[in-house]
């Protein structure tokens, strides 16, 4: 009875085992299907996160090393093989030892996580290296903390190591990791932390930047009990690295706690850093960069500027502008390299931060005398000598309109070389005339100002006097144009640019001849003496030749001075952004041949120190007014004294005769302290004329903050 009561009992016991394990199995084939439907369904995602490989461009100034700017991400992706073993072994000893044997995820910190998300309490740590680049790299994983995010991110991560070598995972790793700093990847944050390249970090070093991944904001830059707390992590690296022996315990012993570089500031765009920026940004678009393209895919751009011919530039301007200058009295400036085209320096404005207005390409304004240039480069280009007379009375009357010389004074017949030297508006109108201001308008065109400008223009009798509306930057190309023996470089502030791959696409520099050598000589020849003995004496450099012209519009509207030597070509112009004359406490208004030439001088004298001295070439159609023919080659006729007199008379009033003399050196201003009024402005300038084409609309919207053109009118 008793061994059947047993045996009797045994049954339920069994069904139950067997039940048991039937339920078991039927649970564990469950989980191996499910594991392998969630095996299938999700697969290595095929792109990466936005901003997990972005690498920012880095700006430099033209000698490819001083950074002007740094734009986007800080990262600067390495091979696995620039990072020292040491460093290397320092992160996996600090974030995942087993990395080298585990199969991508860790079972106790996956399962530690995932009760922690559970419960609600805190994520715990213990993802490998592999789980993190999965979490940072790959597209469609967030950082919610859920557990379908988690076997997603766990999934993941064991087909990861599965169809990827691990020296390929912390490559990645390393390069995708934030160091804090705003330092992303191993290259930026040794830069950051010890301005070194990440192939000459110490052991030491490499254990701290490995200790920062854990705490990247709070170990950047530690003090007091924070430093306490990051000296007690990277002691723990380093107890790390012995433990996996990636140092040995004496080594470890020698190891001492590196010191930390002061933090950099990030670049400020305040004053003229803004402007440069901008002017770089926008030439990368017309380059066919896009913003992502710059702010992701780690160029390297190699500007123009010259750091200090900028520094020199905003100097020129801000020592020469008397205190008290209105603050809507704008100055701007440009300085292009004849030789190629490179915008070397240039000044936008008193600051970026407060206008975004730059003076030197933004802002167009009208040309005034300084458009002269053009017009005398037409008649030389359609084979008219330096010779040739013209009618230089005031006024001339065109249809009926009257164009005078500045105070209506009479020149009488004048040549080329006179009516520029002091820019007698009757001559180049008449000139205008003779040859055509189509003419005049392509010459313009092909020294560099664009058409679209010129149009509204170039039908009316004043425009070779400068009615149409330029940037200095334009000016300057232009008149570089000039200085290159008749070759145009179209002006541009890049250089080069390398992308991440180390492929270099570098700015055409070949130029194109728009002029002959011998008109750039004879325009040339015409506008040094404008500089020695005629309205631009105040830009003289008295140890080498510079040529140049004055401008200045209706009432002082604008007011320019254009120059150049064999090395440079420099505009400047001030005007206000209201259109109202450029008026300085204690100068009333001003012309081109005071404060302009000015500045003019004062960045030259910084841009031309320690440069070889370069002769222009001689003219080669210059005759004297007396009709003896005259070719410039002694040495007496080519210095650049001071008190070098002026060959020519003074000039005659208005009404009298054709054929009287040229005017006498005057330096460009007035004899008296002040102007006389004559509708604004300097004696042996430009005058007030009275043709004005139709009202041109401003270039900016006003509510842009830009200054439109200037009102037509000029002198």
């Amino acid at each position: 009875m008793g061994i059947g009561r047993k045996i009797a009992g045994l049954w339920p016991r069994r069904r139950f085992l067997r039940i048991a394990l039937i339920g078991f199995g039927v649970v564990a084939v469950a989980m191996i299907g499910g594991f392998a439907v969630v095996w299938i369904l999700t697969p290595i995602p095929d792109t990466t996160q936005e901003g997990a490989t972005a690498q920012g461009s880095v700006i430099y100034y033209r000698d490819g090393k001083t950074v002007l700017a740094n734009r986007g991400v800080d990262r600067k992706a390495v091979p696995l093989s620039a990072v020292p073993k040491e460093v290397r072994e320092a992160v996996i000893a600090a974030e995942n030892r087993t990395f080298y044997q585990d199969q991508g995820v860790s079972l106790s910190g996956t399962a530690r996580a995932m009760w922690s998300t559970l419960t609600g309490s805190q994520i715990q740590g213990g993802s490998t290296i592999t789980q993190q680049l999965v979490r940072n790299y790959y597209s469609g994983l967030s950082q919610e903390r859920s557990i379908g995010r988690k076997l997603k991110e766990i999934m993941i991560s064991l087909k990861v190591d599965r169809s990827k070598s691990k020296d390929w995972v912390l490559e990645q790793y390393l390069n995708t990791i934030y160091f804090g700093r705003g330092a992303h990847g191993i290259q930026a944050a040794a830069q950051a932390y010890f301005r070194v390249d990440v192939g000459k970090l110490t052991p030491a070093q490499g254990a701290y930047l490995a200790a920062v991944i854990q705490q990247p904001s709070n170990f950047a830059t530690p003090t007091g009990p924070m430093l306490t707390a990051a000296q007690a992590r990277w002691k723990s690296v380093v107890d790390g690295m012995v433990k996996i022996n990636a140092v040995t315990a004496g080594q470890a012993a020698q190891m001492t706690f590196p010191e930390l570089k002061k933090q950099k500031k990030a670049l400020s765009l305040s004053g003229q850093n803004g402007y440069m920026l901008a002017q770089v940004s926008n030439e990368l678009n017309r380059m066919g960069y896009s913003d992502e393209d710059i702010f992701q895919d780690g160029l390297k751009v190699t500007t123009t500027f010259d750091k200090k011919l900028m520094a020199a530039a905003s100097d020129a301007v801000t020592d020469v502008l008397p205190e008290g200058t209105p603050k809507k009295v704008r100055a701007g400036l440009a300085a292009v390299d004849p030789a190629n085209g490179e915008v070397v320096a240039f000044y936008g404005g008193r600051n970026w931060s407060e206008s975004e207005w730059n003076s030197a390409f933004d802002a167009k304004v009208q040309a005034g005398s300084t458009f002269k240039a053009y017009a005398l480069a037409a008649a030389l280009q359609d084979g008219l000598p330096l010779t040739d007379r013209f009618y230089g009375n005031s006024p001339l009357y065109v249809n009926g309109a009257a164009i005078p010389n500045s105070s209506g004074s009479s020149y009488g017949s004048v040549n080329l070389v006179q009516a520029t030297q002091y820019s007698v508006n009757t001559a180049f109108v008449d000139l205008g005339q003779k040859i055509g201001l189509d003419k005049i308008a392509a010459a313009a065109e092909a020294a560099g100002i664009p058409a679209a400008q010129l149009a509204q223009h170039k039908k009316a009798a004043t425009f070779p006097l400068g009615v149409a509306s330029v940037s200095a930057v334009q000016q300057a190309g232009a008149y570089a144009t000039f200085a290159s023996g008749g070759v145009h470089q179209d002006p541009h502030v890049i250089r080069s640019v390398t992308d991440a791959t180390g492929k270099t696409r570098k700015t055409d520099t070949t130029g194109r001849r728009v002029f002959t050598e011998d008109t750039a000589a004879d325009a040339t020849y015409a506008m040094e003496q404008v500089v020695t003995a005629g309205t631009g004496t105040g830009a003289r450099l008295y140890d080498r030749p510079v040529a140049g012209k004055t401008g200045t519009t209706d009432a002082s509207a604008a007011v320019w001075f254009n120059g150049y030597t064999p090395q440079l070509s420099v505009a400047v112009d001030m005007f206000r952004d209201d259109n109202l004359p450029v008026t300085i406490p204690g100068y009333g208004e001003l012309y081109g041949g005071a404060l302009p030439a000015q500045i003019w001088k004062a960045f030259m004298t910084t841009a031309m120190e320690g440069k070889p001295v370069k002769e222009f070439p001689d003219p080669v159609t210059y005759y004297r007014w007396d009709n003896d023919y005259y070719r410039p080659t002694d040495d007496e006729e080519r210095t650049y004294e001071p008190d070098r007199p002026s060959p020519g008379p003074t000039p005659t009033g208005p009404g009298d005769e054709w054929n009287s003399p040229p005017p006498s050196d005057d330096d460009g201003g007035p004899s008296d302290p002040t102007p006389p009024p004559s509708d604004g402005g300097g004696p042996n300038d430009e005058p007030p004329v009275t043709e004005q084409p139709d009202q041109q609309p401003p270039d900016e919207p006003a509510d842009n903050g830009g200054p439109p053109d200037i009102p037509v009118g000029t002198r």
